[in-house]
């Protein structure tokens, strides 16, 4: 019978007032009775975990969310009136990943890295109209080929693949491009069927998710890909959700202000959101070295004073957001139910993922793309307490690149050599292992959205650089640890000389070393889609 033994980190080591296991003398070969109790303690739970995944693989339900910043959970309180009870269960009995990252913070380059476990200049699918390359290999591919029965719910959205089924899936449910989020149309296996009757896209993929799992049979190992549209622009909440936060205050953030100028909307109270006048004369401000790129994309789709070319209201906006992410909270909870219903919540795995985060007035901006907190950070939860201790918080740094070869470690897939990531389930388990300090970033220019510029970066613990090849504009230095809202520029502080070099050549080491010293072009196909431009060519 193998035996796995886990190192467990002094801080969560237990205690013990006996100096016996189960009648085991625990003094043994000169150690400290604690000691050895603790590592029999392991021993013996090991042999219990050996014992159960011998029988049965665990199976994996896999949940991915559209632009849900990593913050938009009831738990940590950033937005006080937020509600997502099924979250807060996951955080507290499973583990949250505080800093999980991004290592493009667009829909497709994200989701072909979760795919994949490799970064965008690798795999190449670099913004939202890349073709997918045909030699790309998914991790339910071999999933598939490991005995598991594989299923894939709702949003593909890669290339020009359209709602067509995708290998690795044995099962497939999906739509063109984003979707809509009443009476969708889904690919069923090939066959189109068209919903009606205010048919809401959460709730009928979380339908259908559910209904597959319990066709499973016990004792087969299955994986099941949800991806929900939900929370993407244009928001609309499920009609039972509509409303419920109208009257709510918003928590508008403090660099809401910082790039409004003459003409610009003004938010909240300017002497705690100050202007860039009054900031100036703040320390823990640097209004100075704001990028150009910053002040500019303010007034455009993806900024505050002309966001969607005047489509909508920021505090609508804002309460629409948080409308709509309850119904994938709900979804959650749904999920969960059905595993405990079917008896497979003691041999399931639940991962709650975004597939990048969402500024929502940070720098006077909205969206994503660029390399600020908001935008690079994502919510990441894992559930399964029958395996993993509850209420942990993992500090570690996660990358969307880590799922694929994780999810195959959990199956006992050995990780192929092309996967850039690394599975970080011993961390999950406690285990005190060499892990990465630093997340890289890349994210390449878009035709069609062209006010964020191409941007590389590396976050490494304390600090975070941000380059921005191409275009004439300073760079970025932050200490996040003082600074955790990106007030203060560093880049030309004196004193921060050095970090800024040595940042800078682990980002051109990290280039070099996976092959990123390219921009990997693609053909444009799309039309312009900024204000005074759009439909040009």
């Amino acid at each position: 019978m193998p035996v796995l033994i886990t190192l467990i980190p002094a801080k969560i080591r237990p205690s013990f007032e006996r100096d016996s296991i189960f009648g085991i003398n625990t003094y043994l070969f000169g150690a400290k009775p604690s000691y050895m109790k603790q590592l029999l303690l392991v021993i013996l739970s090991g042999i219990f975990f050996s014992q159960l995944t011998a029988q049965e693989k665990l199976n994996v339900v896999f949940i991915l969310t559209d632009d849900h910043r990593h913050d938009a959970m009831g738990f940590t309180g950033r937005i006080p009136w937020l509600e997502t009870p099924n979250m807060d269960l996951m955080a507290k009995q499973g583990v949250w990943v505080k800093n999980a990252t991004v290592t493009t913070a667009l829909c497709s380059p994200s989701r072909a890295s979760i795919l994949t476990g490799q970064y965008a200049h690798t795999h190449t699918v670099v913004d939202n109209f890349s073709p997918l390359p045909k030699n790309l290999r998914f991790f339910p591919e071999y999933l598939q080929k490991a005995g598991y029965q594989t299923s894939f719910f709702g949003k593909w959205h890669m290339g020009h693949q359209g709602d067509q089924p995708q290998k690795g899936f044995h099962h497939w449910e999906s739509f063109t491009g984003q979707g809509v989020y009443f009476n969708p149309r889904l690919n069923i296996n090939g066959t189109r069927t068209q919903y009606k009757d205010s048919a809401y896209i959460t709730d009928l993929l979380t339908d259908h998710a559910i209904e597959w799992i319990k066709k499973q049979k016990k004792g087969q190992p299955f994986f099941t890909y949800i991806s929900h549209k939900g929370v993407h622009d244009e928001f609309m909440p499920a009609p039972r959700h509509k409303g419920r936060y109208a009257d709510k205050p918003i928590p508008y953030p403090s660099t809401i202000n910082l790039t409004a100028k003459q003409g610009s909307k003004i938010f909240g109270d300017t002497t705690q959101l100050p202007l860039a006048a009054r900031a100036a004369s703040d320390p823990s401000y640097n209004v100075k070295d704001i990028p150009s790129w910053v002040w500019a994309q303010r007034n455009s789709w993806h900024g505050v004073d002309f966001m969607y070319n005047g489509r909508v209201w920021f505090d609508e906006f804002y309460r629409r957001y948080c409308e709509t992410l309850l119904a994938v909270d709900e979804s959650i909870g749904r999920i969960l139910q059905t595993l405990k219903e079917t008896g497979q919540d003691k041999n399931t795995i639940l991962v709650y993922m975004g597939d990048n985060g969402f500024l929502m007035g940070e720098h006077g901006l909205i969206d994503k793309r660029n390399m600020y907190e908001e935008s690079q950070k994502v919510p990441l939860l894992v559930y399964a307490p029958a395996h993993i201790k509850g209420g942990q918080i993992l500090d570690a740094v996660i990358q969307n690149i880590d799922i694929a070869p994780t999810v195959l470690d959990i199956a006992r897939v050995e990780k192929p050599s092309q996967m850039q990531g690394t599975s970080f389930l011993p961390l999950l388990k406690g285990a005190k292992i060499a892990w990465r300090s630093k997340a890289f970033y890349e994210y390449y220019w878009e035709y069609s959205f062209p006010q964020t510029p191409t941007t590389f970066g590396l976050r490494d613990g304390r600090y975070k650089f941000i380059y921005y090849p191409g275009v004439w504009d300073v760079s970025e230095l932050y200490d996040l640890e003082t600074d955790p809202e990106e007030k203060k520029n560093l880049w030309r502080h004196p004193d921060y000389q050095e970090t800024a070099m040595r940042l800078r050549n682990e980002l051109w080491d990290w280039l070099e070393q996976t092959g990123g010293m390219q921009i990997p072009l693609k053909r444009i196909t799309e039309k312009r889609g900024d204000y005074g431009m759009h439909g040009l060519y």
